[in-house]
């Protein structure tokens, strides 16, 4: 493979033939001819077998987490003699251990560099923790279960999106975003078709209710898929065995030309430490958790979907055959959403244009009878699934690396975005059904939170683009951090400091 002339401190080439020019500058900022083919046949690779997989992890992640609402309709509140709101406590404090422990899980996943292993172990183990769901008996036992589960699924969403952060550029996390998430979403109308065939059809055999069937089926299939991941999906670039040096390469070279500056930590034992404190300092942080709390309380709806449905007034198994085309007509339409904010390179305006959509949802819902205009009103709602493939990206191209940050970063905004979780199971109270009105009302206000937490993180980043702007005077003395990160790209790519910084000529955020 070709590579780009390497020089030493002094600008001479370090095979002493004559220093770079300023177009030879210019062209570190692009791959050459040789290593873009190279990089259309590694994103081939990568999206032919990365993003089937994490799509099919996330289909299971999501089965297993809300095949509590699908047991609701099967007899559970019954067999289990629930009473009052212990069945939101149950729901709620699935939440609880997974915000406690994201946090650590991604900051061992960025030190120990093996996501197969990593995220197959908690694949299997959530999958196992689910299908023994299905023998509990009581209501301490189901909440011991769920709390146990979502210690097990806290790794893996924090865990792929600080993965894929590390295989796909900013420019091309829009799409693959939308589709990760899509796992939910079909998860959201396969989940409920299979919950409505277990229903009609395994209803009392072998001694076990639908809902038993529910767990069982789905936590066996679960623990398949994580044997599964441990062998086949790939680790990060530099541990992947199948790619060649070439490929390895490239993987490294266009994340950093993406970021300009090197995907990768500095050495140390503290290095996963200094991260967590880096994303703890970062303004961003806040700014992103405080759209992920909105966002996932406007969202707290899908917990209850299936509920929801029923005030419609159809039977069960009818009642789960209609939550499915909601999900499916949202999964196909997320993938144009996605492919359009990336081949625009635009985030604000993607995020921000679904909020007055679902609103319009959910005031429709809280105010009609009919079926026609009530069922048409959770077509709106689920625009909100929309923004998270689009704020998910816009996470991953917002927190700068190194690695150690990123993941903390991440890790930090899912765990406090899913607090909200935890209250909002209490708002869908049976006494306000069939308009929910405390529940709706709140998602409203959630929805425009979120809205001015997107205007505030266009203004950050707006600001930040100007500083970068600043900065690309070469007149302006560096900081020791910027100094810092433009060792680490000049080590990366065998330049010097001086061309390193050439590197970061015209990078800005996306907005």
């Amino acid at each position: 493979m070709s590579t780009e002339p390497r020089v030493d401190s002094d600008g001479e080439q370090l095979d002493g033939k004559r220093p770079l020019t300023g177009h030879e500058v210019i062209q570190l900022h692009t791959l050459t001819g040789e290593e873009l083919v190279i990089e259309k046949r590694l994103k081939r690779r990568l999206d032919l077998l990365i993003m089937p997989l994490v799509i099919l992890i996330f289909l299971m992640n999501y089965i297993d987490r809300n095949n509590y609402a699908s047991a609701r309709l099967q007899g559970l509140e019954h067999d289990l003699n629930l009473k009052g709101s212990q069945y939101q406590t149950a729901l709620s404090i699935f939440y609880v251990s997974y915000i406690l422990a994201q946090i650590p899980a991604n900051l061992i996943l960025n030190y120990v560099g093996r996501p197969s292993l990593h995220l197959g172990f908690f694949v299997t183990a959530w999958g196992l923790v689910s299908a023994l769901t299905s023998q509990v008996s009581s209501y301490g036992s189901m909440v011991a279960c769920r709390f146990i589960l979502g210690m097990v699924e806290a790794p893996f969403v924090p865990g792929v999106l600080f993965y894929l952060s590390k295989w796909y550029t900013r420019r091309e996390l829009n799409l693959r975003m939308a589709i990760f998430y899509s796992g939910s979403l079909i998860s959201g109308a396969f989940g409920n078709l299979i919950a409505a065939g277990i229903l009609s059809g395994l209803a009392g055999a072998r001694g076990l209710s639908s809902w038993q069937w529910l767990y069982l089926l789905e936590g066996v299939i679960t623990m398949a898929v994580g044997i599964i991941v441990c062998f086949v999906l790939p680790d990060f670039p530099q541990s992947w065995r199948l790619l060649s040096d070439d490929e390895k390469a490239v993987a490294h070279r266009r994340l950093a030309l993406d970021a300009a500056e090197a995907d990768s930590d500095e050495a140390g034992s503290m290095s996963q430490l200094k991260g967590l404190q880096l994303a703890l300092s970062d303004f961003k942080t806040y700014i992103l958790a405080g759209a992920h709390v909105c966002m996932i309380g406007a969202i707290s709806f899908q917990n209850f979907f299936p509920t929801l449905i029923g005030t419609l007034g159809y039977s069960h198994v009818v009642t789960l055959l209609l939550a499915a085309p909601p999900y499916v007509f949202i999964t196909v339409y997320s993938y144009g959403h996605g492919y359009l904010a990336d081949r625009l390179n635009m985030r604000f305006w993607f995020y921000i244009y679904p909020i007055p959509i679902t609103i319009v949802g959910f005031i429709l819902f809280m105010t009609v009878d009919s079926f026609g205009p009530k069922y048409f009103s959770f077509f709106l709602v689920v625009f909100a699934f929309a923004m998270y493939g689009t704020l998910y990206s816009w996470i991953a191209s917002s927190i700068p690396r190194p690695p150690a940050k990123r993941a903390a970063a991440i890790a930090l905004i899912n765990a406090a975005g899913n607090s909200s979780s935890i209250w909002t199971s209490y708002l869908y109270d049976a006494n306000e059904a069939p308009y929910y009105r405390t529940a709706f009302g709140t998602c409203i206000g959630l929805q425009i939170g979120a809205a001015a937490c997107g205007f505030a993180l266009r203004w950050a980043l707006t600001r930040e683009n100007r500083r970068l702007e600043r900065l690309d005077n070469v007149d302006v003395e560096l900081s020791e951090r910027d100094l810092v990160r433009l060792r680490l790209t000049a080590e990366q790519e065998g330049i010097d400091l001086d061309t390193a910084r050439a590197l970061q000529k015209n990078y800005r955020y996306l907005v």
